[in-house]
Order: C-alpha cells, then sequence, then structure tokens
C-alpha cells in the first residue's frame, strides 16, 4: 500500500514539475499556447503571471518531494501537500474549468486516499 502512495505521490510532483516548465518557459512557445488555448498576443501579456503560477507550482512539487524523501514526518508532509494541490484543484474547477479538478485534483486526491489507507496499515 505504501508503494502504491508513494508512486501516486511521486505522479503528482512530477505534474507539478511540468506545470511549472510549461507555466515558466513554454508560456509563449506553440506548446504552452496549445495546452491552454492561448492567442500570442494574450500569452506574452499573461507570461509573469504565468511564470508566478509555475513557480508556486515549483513549490508543491518541491513539498512532496520532501514528503517523500523525509525520514520524520513523512506522511504528515504528504498529506499537507496533497491536500495543498486537492484545494488548488477544486478552486480551479470552479474559477476556471472543471478539467483542472480531474487532471490536477483527481490525482492528488487518489494519492491522499492511499497515503491515508497506507497510514492505517
Amino acid at each position: 500500500m505504501k508503494k502504491i502512495a508513494n508512486g501516486l505521490t511521486a505522479l503528482v510532483a512530477l505534474e507539478h514539475i511540468w506545470f511549472l516548465i510549461v507555466e515558466m518557459f513554454l508560456w509563449t512557445k506553440p506548446i504552452g499556447m496549445k495546452m491552454f488555448a492561448l492567442e500570442p498576443d494574450f500569452a506574452q501579456q499573461t507570461a509573469a503571471l504565468a511564470a508566478n503560477q509555475g513557480l508556486y507550482n515549483g513549490f508543491l512539487a518541491a513539498g512532496l518531494i520532501w514528503g517523500l524523501l523525509s525520514k520524520t514526518n513523512s506522511t504528515d508532509l504528504k498529506v499537507f501537500f496533497l491536500s495543498c494541490v486537492v484545494v488548488a484543484g477544486v478552486f480551479g474547477a470552479v474559477t476556471v474549468s472543471t478539467s483542472i479538478l480531474i487532471v490536477q485534483g483527481g490525482p492528488a486526491l487518489l494519492a491522499l486516499v492511499f497515503v491515508y489507507l497506507s497510514r492505517k496499515a
């Protein structure tokens, strides 16, 4: 159970590293504009905002990696950072698009369930 929990947590961390890369470095490139259905002018105008958002995604990834590598309080760290991702997914679904809940919140919620179950095992 713990291996599944850690694998899912690592997947969420990798997902947020990808978000960091897209939002900080690829926002105005074809892949970033295609992913977010952006027009070139809008992408240019919002690049600084996207980079800021990408940095926050990097902090979430760092916290999840910290939880995976920590010898103490690893479960608490994973629960905290996965919960942050779930909340961000819900907020994104309410304010931007329901797909955010599926892409971002879904994997984090699944990981959170397995972290909780591995804690009881």
